[in-house]
């Protein structure tokens, strides 16, 4: 199993349950060193705002989220979901654990 900290859409349970095919179980978990930002994606019906995360190296800024345990064929429909705006990177969490994250695609 993979470990996808999540801190937007992928918590929606309609989201999960197209994705995924089922509703995830997780936990409370927090990011640190990075903030919460936004960026614009251009859709059909026009700009939308979605949350992004953005590395600081501060480690007074936290972003509270959710930790799933998730297969890797989950994880590759994420990657799909989550489209070329966004890519996947490994983060370390407060509780030590790692875990994969969504942040902008450069």
């Amino acid at each position: 199993m993979q470990k996808l900290f999540t801190y937007g859409t992928l918590q929606d349970t309609d989201v999960q349950e197209n994705l995924f095919g089922r509703i995830l179980q997780g936990t409370p978990e927090t990011l640190i060193g990075y903030e919460l930002s936004e960026i614009q994606i251009e859709e059909e019906f026009g700009l939308v705002h979605y949350p992004i995360i953005m590395e600081t190296k501060d480690s007074n800024d936290t972003i509270s989220g959710i930790l799933y345990e998730v297969t890797m064929n989950d994880l590759h429909q994420a990657d799909l979901y989550e489209g070329k705006h966004y890519k996947r990177i490994e983060v370390q969490l407060q509780s030590n654990q790692k875990a994969w994250a969504y942040t902008l695609a450069i």
